[in-house]
């Protein structure tokens, strides 16, 4: 085949520092829409963005040249340098250092996309915590607990 063709979604999962609740639901929206065009420089698309206070989910559709480590290192910086630069009374804003990336197939984008719009709905009965351990759980992703809450 003399032509590259790929389609490759992945949900990927990080949270600020130490769980802080940074995110402000006035902001967000803002802070969504630069995630969306840090991660077309890099030749994907944003397909979608949620999130409560201290953690967000994203929906990327990744280019066939997109490395995942490489969209999140660059999302994480590029925002969190747009935060300290728009949002004064976050000064303190930072990531936590790592993120939980999960390959989603075709058939589940609708089922993942509803889970990522009603992050409000599901974080009142679920903690981060609980549901990212559920997620290693159906992903069979062994990890370290020590390091969930850093």
């Amino acid at each position: 085949m003399p032509q590259s063709y790929a389609r490759l979604y992945v949900h990927i999962i990080f949270s600020t520092r130490q769980r802080k609740r940074w995110i402000q639901r006035e902001w967000a929206p803002r802070l969504y829409e630069y995630f969306a065009g840090t991660i077309r420089r890099r030749n994907s698309d944003l397909v979608l963005a949620g999130g409560v206070e201290d953690h967000v989910h994203l929906l990327v559709s990744l280019s066939r040249e997109a490395c995942v480590a490489d969209v999140v290192r660059d999302v994480k910086a590029a925002s969190s340098s747009w935060v300290h630069e728009n949002i004064r009374e976050a000064s303190l804003f930072a990531w936590q250092n790592g993120y939980s990336a999960f390959s989603v197939s075709h058939s589940a984008l609708p089922d993942v996309k509803n889970y990522i719009a009603n992050q409000e709905d599901h974080h009142q009965t679920w903690t981060f915590r609980e549901k990212l351990i559920a997620f290693f759980a159906r992903h069979e992703i062994e990890f370290q607990e020590e390091y969930l809450d850093a």
